[in-house]
């Protein structure tokens, strides 16, 4: 559908998985093992883990070199992410030195409404340079992409929070050269 790009997804058998890793040794670097065993031509790889730190989330936090956090504009979610800080800390300690947060993004943004306005503020004091500068507003057809099995750029590209998409893509990858953003 998307030219370079690989998809591989989830499915309800990963729903055991928690389970049945359990009992497994060196279960936090199973992940890093396969990606690592993958064969080259790849520039990227992301890994999208539920807001939960389960077995498989610290897998990937185990294999990752950098955290890009989406951060919804609500309180119990800013106080989520400290808990998440707390956690790559724990991480970057004992399982993977190289892990770093790269930077979060506001999500579900809408200007109008003055509580995302107070943890844009809260996350940018909180976060620093950390923060991107773009937001990603709440929109009604970044919502309504995944009932029609499409990414909201093949959805409808030209929608605010498509373009809010694009705009983070590109501040993403001159934040990764080292670029001025």
């Amino acid at each position: 559908m998307v030219p370079g790009l690989s998809i591989i997804t989830s499915s309800v058998d990963l729903a055991g998985a928690e389970v049945e890793l359990v009992g497994v040794q060196k279960r936090e670097f199973l992940l890093r093992q396969a990606l690592e065993a993958l064969p080259g031509g790849f520039e990227y790889i992301l890994i999208d883990c539920p807001p939960s730190l389960g077995l498989l989330s610290l897998n990937a936090l185990v294999a990752a070199d950098a955290l890009l956090v989406p951060l919804q504009c609500e309180f119990y979610a800013l106080e989520g992410v400290s808990h998440l800080v707390r956690t790559v800390e724990r991480v970057k300690r004992h399982l993977n030195p190289k892990l770093e947060i790269q930077g979060v993004v506001l999500t579900m943004f809408d200007k109008r409404n003055r509580l995302c306005s107070l943890v844009a503020d809260d996350a940018r004091g909180y976060f620093g340079d950390k923060l991107y500068n773009t937001m990603i507003p709440r929109n009604v057809r970044v919502s309504e992409a995944p009932s029609y099995g499409k990414p909201v750029l093949l959805y409808d590209v030209s929608s605010a929070g498509a373009q809010a998409y694009i705009h983070l893509a590109s501040e993403v990858l001159k934040r990764e050269r080292g670029l001025a953003a």
